[in-house]
């Protein structure tokens, strides 16, 4: 709930300042909860926030749609949170150099590829495990619309895993000042053709396929051929 709601805030924050007075906007909470003094005198704060009538409505709103989740089970609320944590992971998770990116890359690479195809027990997990630590996708949602139930499922760390190397060239671009961000705009193009290509082979094949298997490679590879050649 507070994933989500961390999600919504800003946007939730600008439709707020077109619509409540001044006044009424500018009202801030604070919320703080201290330890008691140490030895030293020193006082820790346990809890420090502040927040606004923004952030109010939107902790509303996620626990409805909380109640909503727990209630039905229904795949676009567990979409809905499991987005919010794959965006706050992304933001949260950090690695400090491209190298670094591959060897985590790589090194995942092969872990997903041996738990799906080598055992059974990563797609026996992720399809009894009710939680949103996935996505889920009805394929027969032309016949039966949000009431679809045969589900595909993409796992979150298939979108924060690449998604914290995307974020990496991302700052690169941006640390280049240039008008264009070459090498974040190759990398999240080649997320997607993998993407797609992973949801077109598991349909083809009818059978649980590693993502990271073709995200890797197009995210990796991609990213450093599309700028090479540029500048040729």
């Amino acid at each position: 709930i507070m994933a989500l709601a961390h999600i919504m805030s800003p946007s939730m924050d600008r439709v707020l300042r077109k619509l409540l007075p001044p006044k009424l906007y500018k009202w801030d909470y604070h919320l703080n909860f201290r330890a008691c003094p140490t030895s030293e005198g020193e006082i820790e704060d346990i809890i420090d926030y502040r927040f606004n009538y923004s952030h109010v409505i939107c902790w509303v709103c996620c626990a409805l749609l909380g109640v909503w989740y727990l209630w039905k089970k229904h795949w676009v609320a567990n979409n809905l949170f499991g987005i919010a944590f794959a965006i706050n992971g992304v933001e949260l998770l950090h690695i400090n150099t491209v190298a670094t990116g591959c060897i985590l890359l790589g090194g995942l690479f092969v872990y997903d590829v041996f738990w799906v195809f080598g055992t059974d027990v990563m797609v026996t997990v992720a399809k009894s495990f009710e939680a949103p630590i996935k996505l889920v996708f009805p394929q027969d949602f032309l016949e039966n619309g949000l009431a679809g139930s045969k589900f595909a499922m993409l796992g979150l760390g298939d979108i924060v895993i690449p998604g914290i190397f995307i974020a990496l060239l991302l700052r690169f671009d941006s640390t280049l000042q240039r008008k264009t961000h070459v090498y974040f705009t190759s990398s999240f193009i080649a997320y997607i053709l993998g993407l797609g290509t992973t949801i077109f082979i598991m349909m083809y094949f009818e059978h649980a396929q590693p993502a990271l298997l073709y995200l890797v490679p197009a995210c990796i590879g991609y990213s450093l051929l599309w700028p090479l050649s540029l500048a040729t």
